[in-house]
């Protein structure tokens, strides 16, 4: 009976074993197995698809060209049918910003934007749906000074000449509530200017004033004023957060507390130029597809080639490195935030 007992224990402790090492095979196959899936499912997203890029300006204009530029090309490595611009204006930024943060983080939607509209959430700005900082941050496609421009046909030739005028100078901005309006407002806020700001020039609309003779001046992005100063349209007075071949720099206009702080905020956001995101909550898979395409595309030779004869710059920073960026540059003192809010809040 002992005998008989004996060997039914044993043959239900070899079961067990045999249970147990099915399980764990079964665990190590099914790990693999689903992380397989999981690429697999991402490579299929853009077969047979179109990707959309979301651009929030009118069509021309520095946004516009990079982004054809690089839909061009981002095409190629994300293996999708097309990818279509999507123009998408309004309210400086904001309405197609508004528009990015609500579409599915299904891979199938991107989007451009100006990163100066940190400036409206560190003032709270209700018509943000959107938090910058929980985007599914991309890349970014450049870094390059702002610049001021002046018509040739006004009769100011320097920055001094600027800041000594008696008489109101127009300053052609984007809509109240983008960055190029809170960009001039802090401007003239940090050096005393005395402008009156015309809203409502997106892209190039503001040269196309100034040759009208509507406005004298505007401030935007270096590479999309440059065509309008090498045809003799304007000339640069004043570059902010990098250097232009014989053009003082705000920095070293800067002489208060106010003018330091304001042109060193402008500083740090120019290293956000051209910037590319998703919708949040996007799977990490997914995400990173999405960045290693964007970083082959930015690396392509033939890009870099078409962009030189473009001069459009080229700067690119990429993934977690665009995201750290967006946070610093939210992560504002109180004292900053309160000299962005008095300069602004009023808009």
């Amino acid at each position: 009976m002992l005998k008989q007992l004996l060997i039914v224990l044993a043959l239900v402790i070899a079961s067990g074993c045999d249970r147990s090492s099915d399980t764990d095979t079964n665990n190590q196959s099914a790990s693999p197995g689903s992380n397989t899936s999981s690429v697999a499912a991402v490579d299929d997203v853009f077969t047979g698809e179109n990707v959309h890029y979301i651009v929030t300006t009118n069509p021309g204009g520095g946004y516009d060209a990079y982004a054809r530029l690089i839909g061009k090309y981002l095409n190629k490595y994300l293996v999708s049918d097309n990818i279509i611009i999507n123009n998408i204006p309004g309210a400086g930024h904001i309405v197609g910003t508004n528009t990015l943060w609500k579409s599915k983080p299904d891979g199938l939607t991107l989007g451009t934007f100006n990163a100066g509209l940190i400036y409206n959430q560190i003032i709270h700005r209700s018509t943000l749906q959107f938090d910058i900082g929980k985007f599914s941050w991309i890349g970014k496609a450049a870094g390059e000074p702002r610049s001021l421009v002046v018509a040739e046909q006004c009769p100011y030739e320097t920055f001094d000449d600027l800041m000594a005028a008696e008489e109101v100078i127009k300053v052609a901005s984007a809509g109240i509530g983008s960055a190029s309006y809170a960009d001039t407002k802090l401007l003239a806020e940090a050096f005393d200017l005395n402008i009156d700001i015309i809203p409502g020039f997106e892209g190039n609309e503001g040269e196309m004033s100034m040759m009208r003779g509507e406005v004298c001046a505007q401030f935007g992005t270096t590479s999309s004023t440059l065509p309008f100063v090498d045809s003799g349209g304007g000339h640069f007075v004043l570059a902010v957060g990098g250097n232009i071949d014989g053009v003082p720099r705000a920095e070293d206009y800067a002489k208060t507390d106010k003018a330091k702080g304001i042109v060193s905020l402008m500083t740090a956001l120019t290293q956000l130029g051209r910037i590319t995101a998703a919708p949040p909550g996007m799977d990490p898979v997914l995400l990173e597809k999405i960045r290693a395409a964007y970083k082959a595309t930015l690396t392509d030779p033939e890009l870099l080639a078409e962009a030189e004869k473009m001069e459009l710059p080229i700067d690119p920073a990429f993934g977690d490195d665009v995201t750290q960026l967006v946070l610093d540059a939210l992560n504002q003192t109180p004292e900053t935030e309160a000299i962005i809010s008095a300069a602004i809040q009023s808009q």
